[in-house]
């Protein structure tokens, strides 16, 4: 699990057999580095990738085929930077919102505007992403959380403010319109609606009780 606060920037190298190297290009590698070991995990652009071997500058990885077509990741090898970020600690402050590592699917950079305090970047999605998507939301984009400023439903079309110092941290600052990013809609969504799905259910075999959650319950008690 990881809060989506990008820590350093990195690249990524194939090696063969599905396997990867991704080098730390930060200045300050040890925050990535520190006290890394085999098996740890790292968000890598917003992938859940396990270490498999460290290294001076960095770490070995695998990912499946089905990681590579589910993200950008392979369009990243050789070319561009990508986010990293080490899990969460037990302990350690929540800063972002609770990002799982498992991309959801692509997005597309439509526009950026530079403002008098932040950068206004719009994206468009799928409507499996777009149907978690809520205006002061989150979501995580390459790994990053940000918060959804505005959306439009009609056209699967989200907006997001992200502020100077995400924006000059992160690899975000160099997208351009029609990049593409990988996006993780925000697990609690995926939670309301299972059980939202779960409780509609029940109601319609009529053995729904007072006990269960449902629909009915969730807007009585100002959860939608």
């Amino acid at each position: 699990m990881f809060t989506g606060l990008v820590q350093a920037l990195g690249t990524v190298r194939a090696l063969g057999n599905d396997t990867y190297q991704i080098n730390c290009v930060s200045t300050d590698n040890d925050v990535i580095l520190h006290d890394l070991a085999i098996g740890d995990s790292v968000a890598v652009d917003g992938v859940c990738l396990t270490v498999m071997e460290v290294l001076p500058q960095g770490f070995t990885a695998a990912a499946s085929p089905e990681t590579l077509r589910r993200t950008t990741l392979e369009q990243q090898i050789g070319d561009g930077f990508v986010n990293l970020e080490t899990s969460l600690r037990v302990g350690s402050k929540l800063g972002g919102h609770f990002v799982m590592g498992h991309v959801d699917g692509i997005g597309s950079l439509q526009e950026v505007e530079q403002t008098a305090t932040s950068w206004e970047m719009s994206f468009t999605t799928t409507e499996a992403i777009a149907r978690y998507i809520v205006p002061k939301g989150s979501i995580a984009v390459n790994g990053v959380s940000l918060t959804i400023a505005e959306y439009n439903p009609e056209l699967n079309k989200f907006k997001v403010a992200v502020i100077p110092l995400t924006y000059a941290d992160t690899n975000l600052r160099y997208l351009r319109p029609g990049s593409k990013v990988n996006l993780e809609a925000d697990i609690l969504g995926k939670y309301v609606e299972k059980l939202i799905s779960s409780g509609s259910r029940h109601d319609a075999i009529a053995h729904t009780n007072s006990d269960e959650l449902t629909p009915a319950f969730l807007i009585e008690n100002g959860y939608l």
